[in-house]
């Protein structure tokens, strides 16, 4: 008598944490027939959570090595429907945890699917009190700055643009760490932080212009990466001497940060943003060449990346000293090359990045529509740009929120006129739980 024909399970699954309830739905699965594994891979889970810490063929590893898995196989976006009619599974198995949220979509798509050829949906009850984010949000601690200095390169594979916001303190960080928006059955939310020096400075009441030393600043980053994972860029002004600069990027490593940004300026710092640009200067281009060498020297990995921001716009220089620029400095090593404009449309950047991005020099390209704040991110995306920095906006929101509870309570002589308009004592006390 012949052996009958083993039925196909399929499971999808990310795994960057294997835990108990995952084991539970492979052993379900392994019951009823051979079970093969879709792996999500790196670029599916960023779409809607942070990247995994583990990358696709560690995570592969893992799975091929559990005895209830008979295949691994990459699935490359959160629709099971490519990987289900390739392989046409008999059952598809997934905890009952998805018939509401964001994956109430999925399920019905894969329902559909399914019961082309026959195929079932077996739902096993979820396992309760698990979670892999919670289990991973938990790590903090055990992050490595070797570790965590990858993410960001990492993303700039995973995600067609990285969505960074600035963060002023530990409890800024929580906020962008923690905030996520579901929005047309997907998660939004924000990839990394950055660390401003405009932010920083008027934090300490200091102005602008590298009166903050990067003594001061690194001491503020400590106490941000010790209560988050994300990855950080770090806003370095034009990097200070020479001589000192080599320091800077020992320690920032040291630290955990993802990578460094340095601008053409030099001699005493003025906001780009400031309208008279009278007294500023640009660097002399092999001199910043000297420094993104140095900066290359120095580093221990590579995936600490060296950003090059570019002024020329800014001082009225045009584009074809800007893309001079920028093929130079790609040229003696930047990661990434952020152009500036002040301009309220991005009429500048695009003409920059229309040209650059079709040269042999093109590296990925930053943003930061701190005045051409009309512009989305899909705009953004669709003219080459990679990264878009929201460079001080967390402060821009705190300062007129503190200013108008200082007003009220000066004006009633009482707080209770601020209660409905700001958060309530018990939200903040349970804010670090």
């Amino acid at each position: 008598m012949k052996n009958k024909k083993k039925k196909i399970v399929y499971a999808a699954l990310s795994a960057d944490i294997l835990h108990e309830g995952h084991i539970n739905i492979l052993k379900y699965a392994n019951k009823l027939g051979d079970v093969i594994v879709g792996l999500l891979t790196d670029e599916a889970i960023a779409s809607y959570k942070n990247i995994p810490t583990l990358n696709y063929r560690q995570r592969e590893i893992v799975l091929k090595n559990i005895r209830y898995v008979k295949k691994v196989i990459p699935q490359k976006t959160l629709d099971y429907r490519p990987n289900l009619y390739f392989i046409k599974p008999n059952y598809v198995v997934h905890g009952d945890d998805w018939k509401t949220g964001v994956q109430k979509n999925t399920r019905r798509q894969v329902i559909l699917t399914i019961k082309k050829w026959g195929g079932k949906l077996i739902e096993p009850n979820y396992t309760k009190n698990i979670s892999s984010t919670k289990i991973k949000s938990n790590l903090i601690s055990q992050l490595t700055p070797t570790s965590r200095v990858s993410n960001l390169r990492r993303l700039l594979k995973t995600k067609k643009l990285v969505r960074v916001l600035e963060a002023h303190s530990p409890l800024s960080g929580l906020l962008i760490e923690n905030t996520k928006i579901e929005k047309k059955n997907k998660i939004e939310q924000f990839d990394a932080m950055w660390s401003s020096s405009l932010t920083d400075s008027s934090l300490k009441g200091k102005p602008d212009n590298q009166s903050l030393d990067f003594s001061s600043r690194f001491n503020g980053l400590g106490d941000l990466l010790d209560v988050t994972t994300k990855p950080i860029i770090f806003d370095a002004d034009n990097g200070g001497r020479l001589e000192h600069l080599s320091f800077t990027i020992r320690t920032l490593e040291r630290l955990g940060v993802s990578a460094i940004i340095i601008e053409d300026k030099v001699g005493l710092k003025k906001n780009s943003l400031f309208k008279n640009q009278s007294g500023s200067k640009q660097d002399n281009i092999n001199e910043f060449c000297k420094k993104i060498k140095l900066i290359k020297k120095t580093r221990k990995s590579k995936d600490f990346l060296i950003g090059a921001r570019i002024e020329s716009f800014i001082l009225g220089k045009g584009l074809n000293d800007a893309l001079k620029r920028a093929k130079a400095y790609s040229n003696s090593g930047a990661d990434l090359i952020l152009i500036h404009s002040k301009e309220t449309t991005p009429k500048e950047i695009f003409s920059f990045s229309k040209i650059f991005r079709k040269t042999k020099w093109n590296k990925p390209l930053v943003s930061v529509p701190s005045t051409y704040s009309r512009t989305t991110e899909n705009e953004l995306f669709k003219n080459g740009f990679r990264i878009v920095i929201y460079a001080n906006h967390m402060l821009r929101a705190a300062y007129p929120a503190m200013q108008s509870a200082v007003k009220s309570i000066l004006k009633n002589k009482r707080s209770y006129d601020l209660e409905n308009k700001i958060s309530s004592v018990n939200e903040i006390i349970n804010l670090i739980k």
